[in-house]
């Protein structure tokens, strides 16, 4: 009996540049064809990119017919600041937000309060969801967030912030599947009845994913530190390869053991996510028309 493939969904980050203008709308134009439930985009630390992040989803809506989801942070801003963000938003069309605390700002170490501000995602949450009118999702932790005590605290957390009205969480990436297994386990035995979708990393570059990994609290497994060093060694397409096996291979054993949606940290560079979508058996089901 064939397999349904998976609903999919995809994050981008918002342009600095002209030329990263180009490769972000390049990038949705590439994946809109496979018609995601919905596509995310990131918010800077500090919210250094609110501006931009507010211009990319706006487009993306508009011109590829996308679902967007736009990320939405505590740091630095007021709360009044914050919900005119989010009744910006509403005015565009814009009818999911991913609700996030946020990191420290650049040269902070740790998050800090604004004196008006949010203290947390879940007063965060609170408030938008008083409005009615948006779709809210949140982050999760399979592994301990770096200023949680252990993944325990975080599926107390998680539990919170869907109580508090979110629909939906997104997971920080991880290597093994059994991490998230173990995970999801957790947040069912918790009460947690929302679904959790694992969020999957395409490598694109091992060194920059390592970065990734410690920043965010990421376990790197020995046999990942090994293959990598061994492909990188041999050169040519060698890494590529490696990444997408890697990466197909945890999506399918994902899909093996009840999960029904992905969500891929694209980086702005579709190639690899739409090959191992391919490999997954979700195929292109439109072509795409830009919207006017």
């Amino acid at each position: 009996m064939p397999r349904t493939a998976p609903k999919i969904s995809f994050e981008f980050f918002p342009p600095k540049t002209l030329d990263a203008s180009f490769r972000l709308w390049e990038a949705a134009r590439a994946l809109a064809p496979l018609e995601p439930d919905f596509v995310s985009v990131t918010y800077g630390a500090g919210g250094t990119t609110r501006k931009l992040t507010h211009d990319a989803v706006t487009t993306i809506n508009r011109h590829y017919g996308l679902d967007v989801a736009a990320h939405l942070t505590c740091v630095e801003a007021t709360r009044a600041e914050t919900m005119e963000i989010v009744q910006s938003y509403a005015d565009a069309g814009i009818r999911e937000i991913v609700a996030l605390r946020g990191d420290a700002p650049k040269g902070a170490d740790r998050f800090t309060t604004h004196p008006d501000g949010f203290a947390n995602s879940v007063e965060l949450i609170e408030a938008i969801a008083a409005r009615g009118d948006m779709t809210i999702r949140v982050g999760a932790y399979p592994e301990p967030h770096p200023d949680s005590a252990d993944t325990d605290a975080d599926v107390a957390w998680l539990k919170r912030k869907i109580d508090a009205g979110a629909s939906s969480a997104i997971t920080q990436f991880f290597f093994e599947p059994e991490t998230f297994f173990r995970f999801r386990d957790k947040c069912v035995r918790a009460g947690i009845d929302a679904p959790i979708i694992p969020g999957i990393l395409p490598i694109q570059g091992w060194a920059g994913a390592k970065r990734f990994a410690q920043g965010c609290g990421t376990q790197i497994p020995q046999w990942a530190e090994d293959a990598f060093a061994d492909a990188i060694r041999d050169g040519g397409d060698g890494e590529r390869l490696l990444a997408t096996a890697i990466c197909t291979e945890l999506c399918d054993t994902l899909i093996e053991g009840g999960v029904d949606r992905l969500h891929f940290y694209t980086l702005n560079r579709p190639e690899m996510t739409r090959d191992v979508c391919a490999a997954l058996g979700v195929q292109p089901r439109r072509q795409l028309e830009a919207v006017a």
